[in-house]
Formats: structure tokens, sequence, C-alpha cells
């Protein structure tokens, strides 16, 4: 699969950023990598350290993408079924379903 147009880079940044403003306020900033149709999504958090959390793999739509975990224990990136079932979803639930796990739920 080709990597996402850059329009579909600029949504998901500005995605990605207001969700984690509005329900993570932990993250000070989330530093968000391309690499083919792969996204890799980190957080900097408000204690100064960085958290990486999610792989979202492109899949030719902006709003279904696949979901990769990082796993401290093994520093790799694993697929993911998201809290719903399905294998791919929106960023916002990838990156919901990392914060669940890696930040305290402020909610």
């Amino acid at each position: 699969m080709a990597a996402p147009p850059e329009s579909t880079k600029n949504s998901l940044l500005y995605r990605l950023n207001a969700h984690a403003r509005a329900h993570w306020p932990q993250i000070t900033d989330l530093d968000i990598r391309y690499r083919g149709q792969f996204v890799y999504v980190q957080a900097e958090l408000a204690d100064g350290t960085t958290q990486p959390l999610i792989r979202l793999r492109y899949g030719g739509s902006a709003r279904h993408w696949g979901f990769g975990l990082y796993l401290a224990s093994s520093d790799k990136y694993e697929n993911q079924i998201l809290p719903s079932g399905l294998p791919t979803g929106s960023p916002e639930e990838a990156l919901d379903c990392a914060c669940s796990l890696y930040l305290n739920n402020p909610a």
C-alpha cells in the first residue's frame, strides 16, 4: 500500500492532537513520524518523558487505519484488535486504546 497523501497526513496530525488535548491532559505534545504506509505516534508527557504509543497502518482511507500497539516488553509494535473488536478503526480509537494502557485514564 502507498503512503498516505499529504492531505491525509495533515488531517491525521490535526485530529490526533485535538483528541489528545481534549481527552489526555498528561500529553503535552504528540510526535508523529511517517514511514511508508506506517505512522508512528509517541507522546511527550508533562513530566518530560516520552512514551511510544501506536503504529497506524494506512490502508487507503483517512477514516480507518490498522493499529499496532507499542509493547515495551519487546520494544516493538504488534498488530492489535481495537476494543470495538475490529482490526481497523479511527486513529482516535487507537490513541485511546494505547493511552488507556500506558497513561492513567483521567475519566
